[in-house]
């Protein structure tokens, strides 16, 4: 008889499960309950949520393997690949993106991770208009251009990866961005030029001044008070430049923290009794942040992007133009203007070999036998899906959020919305 694939994590129910049990009420009351907090409710929050809580459904279809030595049999679950929420994809992309950030795209120089981080006062601007994300992400990239002419006074194009964040240590919203830059570019010769010192107070200044001009430009904020923002001691804008990878091995490790997931899946636990999630945050995970399962699921799927929003940008040396020349004339890396391209489709280099990496467990290894199991069909007919899913009594069925002193118990019987 057949088995199935499911790699075991047990703290990831809750957020499955509030999901599962509450999200249908969550739709009913948002209108009433959070439309002012969080504005109007965006189709694909449905949308993501609803494959989410379908990824690793054996009723959604499955893959057959066998081992051709012994003929162990068993299904593998597809998975819902949504972007940046379903914590099982998530973490398959994090090691498939490092993987070939380090091998195809990073030149064999220092790097420095450059976050920037906006005014609480200036963030409910890219709160409702999400589409400010990508403008707030040139006026970072324009800083460091700035920055990096006035300090080797060249015209230098660095490689550049600039990843968006809209969350904060609380889920809360929190805009900011994440930047692994070289230090230094090339000029108009080609020639490669280090920065090798980075002074965040001044990055700040000029940051401040970007974004400041173009939410004038935009009509969003008047000169009056862009000009007194400035003048304030502490304008509220900061840059942090501090973290610094040497190797294309630390600037994956950087790298893929840039492109963290919005929670961290250890720190959710029930509160059953009061009908809350507690989320814990800070350094030392020490404090505590609890809401109730709707203003979790809302905090939560605040964070989720737009349907074709581009969350990760590479620019100047990194940009997918300028590679792509580069590849087609042979040569080396050649200076090109600041162009903003959009996110790379990466190619796979193995969903057997990601599963292995991620949850340290290779689901192409017979059980048995230790041979190497093979796809023999994929299952999506839904009348054979049902069939094999009644004979093999599998279910697909979230618990109920437990009682805190039995959780550790029942954690292990989780539901298998985890499953590649």
């Amino acid at each position: 008889m057949a088995g199935f694939y499911r790699p075991r994590h047990p703290e990831r129910t809750v957020l499955y499960r509030v999901l599962s049990h509450h999200f249908d009420r969550f739709l009913t009351e948002y209108e009433a309950r959070f439309e002012k907090e969080y504005g109007y409710f965006r189709p694909i929050v449905k949308e993501v949520v609803e494959r989410y809580l379908d990824c690793g459904n054996p009723r959604c279809g499955f893959a057959r393997i066998r081992c051709p030595d012994c003929g162990e049999e068993r299904l593998l679950m597809f998975s819902c690949r949504t972007r940046g929420f379903c914590p099982s994809c998530h973490a398959k992309r994090i090691e498939e993106w490092g993987e070939w950030m380090r091998e195809e795209l990073l030149l064999d120089v220092p790097h420095r991770q450059v976050v920037f981080t906006v005014p609480k006062t200036l963030r409910v601007f890219f709160k409702f208009r999400r589409k400010l994300l990508g403008d707030l992400c040139r006026c970072a990239v324009n800083t460091l251009a700035v920055y990096f002419q006035a300090v080797s006074g060249e015209d230098l194009v660095p490689g550049l990866i600039a990843v968006i964040q809209t969350f904060g240590d609380r889920i809360n919203l929190h805009p900011y961005l994440h930047c692994l830059v070289t230090e230094g570019g090339t000029d108009k010769k080609g020639a490669f030029h280090k920065v090798p010192r980075f002074n965040d107070d001044r990055l700040a200044e000029v940051f401040a001044r970007e974004v400041l001009g173009f939410l004038v430009g935009r009509e969003l904020l008047s000169p009056e008070w862009a000009e007194r923002i400035l003048s304030w001691q502490h304008t509220g804008f900061s840059v942090h430049s501090r973290v610094r990878a040497k190797t294309k091995e630390e600037a994956e490790r950087v790298g893929k923290y840039m492109i963290r997931p919005l929670l961290s899946l250890e720190r959710l636990s029930f509160e059953e009794k009061e009908g809350k999630v507690s989320y814990r945050y800070g350094k030392e995970a020490e404090e505590v942040e609890r809401m109730d399962y709707l203003e979790f699921i809302a905090r939560v799927t605040s964070h989720i992007p737009d349907k074709g929003q581009v969350m990760v940008r590479y620019y100047g040396l990194y940009a997918n133009a300028h590679r792509g020349k580069v590849r087609k004339a042979g040569i080396s890396p050649f200076a090109l203007r600041v162009a903003e391209e959009e996110e790379k489709r990466i190619p796979s280099k193995g969903w057997a070999a990601m599963i292995r990496k991620v949850y340290e467990v290779d689901p192409m290894i017979c059980p048995k036998c230790g041979g190497t199991m093979k796809v023999i069909a994929f299952i999506m007919d839904y009348a054979a899906v049902d069939r094999i899913i009644d004979h093999l009594n599998l279910t697909f069925v979230a618990e109920k959020p437990p009682p805190s002193r039995v959780f550790a118990e029942v954690a292990l019987m989780a539901a298998g919305a985890e499953y590649l």
